[in-house]
Parts: structure tokens; C-alpha cells; sequence
């Protein structure tokens, strides 16, 4: 599946830097290197296009990406990186919840874990936070490549029955061999149709 070449729009330290009167936003969140940066340059068909970086933590703030005329695409800082001072950290997580925290352009979020390994304390608080909050969600498992067939389907029934319960979907993805892209890329475009759908009816 073709999609419209990305570009970059920006980044926000604060709300107040946040885009105002946008498309469509789909935010992408998930602990550090987890390979955010990674995915998003293979969906935007854009090689760096989002910085990728070999140490944990260098996504300080929020980055938007404008996809074609009718979508974007956020790559919020990720968590549990212990080398980051806490104040830092708090910084971060303050700034994560005031995106996600009545953002009328948010779409949908997709959640990223490691296929690799079991998901972590700040991906089960992650997961509370979003069902709570009642926001739509993907939950992906990054770098699908690293496990074979069937330790890969046996990750993916863990994860429904666990972080994923309330998820509109559980997939795989690998950004090095693009496996799984094209499927995300149909639930991306899904959730978006919803989402407008429901913003006109409101309207």
C-alpha cells in the first residue's frame, strides 16, 4: 500500500507548540527504543525522516509529521530510561499527558511494544492509562523479525489477553523487512475515517 511521502512539521516542547486546526493525528507511543523512530520512517517511506538513534531516551519532544493533505503523525518521547534524571523525566511524562489529554485532532494511538520481550511496568501503566481514558489504540509489536513463527503468535495471544484487552487490534510489525506495514497502514486509514466521521456528526 502506497501512502503519501511525509514531512516534517515540527517539534513541541510545550501545548502551546502543539499545531492548531490540523488533520488528523495518530500518535505514536511506546518505552524507549522500542523503534518508533524506526516505524515511522517506514511508514512515511521516508529514510530519516525521524532521527534513529542507537541510545534510549532521544526523543525529547513531541515531533509531528504531515502525511499527504489529510493526515499526522506524532512520535511522542518514550519512557523507561533510567539514565534520565527525574525531573527530566517527569518533564516528559507532563508533556505526554498534555497531548493526550483532550487533543480533538488525536485520532488514535498506536502503542508499541517489543515483540521480544514481556512487556514492561511503563507498558502496563501505559495500557491502564489508555483504557482509562478511554482512547483508541492499536497495540504493535515492533521488530517481529527477531522471532519465528510461532514465538511470534505466541507473543501476540499474550498481548491480547494482557496489555492489549482493550485495543482495537494486536499486530506485528518488522520495520526492517517491512512485514505487518501495509495492515497498519488499513487501521491508521480506518480509525481516521472514524474519527472524522464522528467529528462531523458532532458537529
Amino acid at each position: 500500500m502506497q501512502s503519501p511521502r511525509a514531512t516534517f512539521l515540527g517539534s513541541a516542547a510545550s501545548p502551546d507548540q502543539f499545531p492548531k486546526n490540523g488533520p488528523p493525528e495518530v500518535a505514536f507511543l511506546g518505552r524507549s527504543n522500542v523503534g518508533k523512530s524506526s516505524l515511522l520512517n517506514r511508514l512515511a517511506g521516508v529514510k530519516g525522516l525521524a532521527r534513529v538513534s542507537s541510545e534510549p531516551g532521544r526523543t525529547r519532544l513531541v515531533n509531528f509529521f504531515r502525511v499527504g493533505e489529510d493526515l499526522c503523525l506524532s512520535d511522542l518521547p518514550g519512557y523507561g530510561y533510567a539514565r534520565v534524571p527525574e525531573a527530566m523525566r517527569r518533564g516528559w511524562e507532563r508533556l505526554v499527558e498534555s497531548y493526550l489529554e483532550g487533543r480533538e485532532a488525536l485520532a488514535l494511538c498506536v502503542f508499541l511494544v517489543d515483540a521480544r520481550h514481556d512487556p514492561s511496568s511503563g507498558d502496563e501503566t501505559l495500557s491502564g492509562y489508555l483504557e482509562h481514558r478511554r482512547l483508541p489504540y492499536l497495540l504493535v509489536a515492533t521488530k517481529a523479525d527477531k522471532l519465528g513463527r510461532g514465538e511470534l503468535s505466541q507473543r501476540l495471544g499474550q498481548l491480547r489477553e494482557g496489555i492489549g484487552r482493550a485495543a482495537i487490534e494486536v499486530a506485528a510489525v518488522s520495520s526492517k523487512t517491512g512485514a505487518g506495514v501495509d495492515g497498519l497502514w488499513r487501521a491508521i486509514r480506518a480509525a481516521v475515517k472514524s474519527h472524522r466521521e464522528r467529528r462531523h456528526v458532532a458537529r
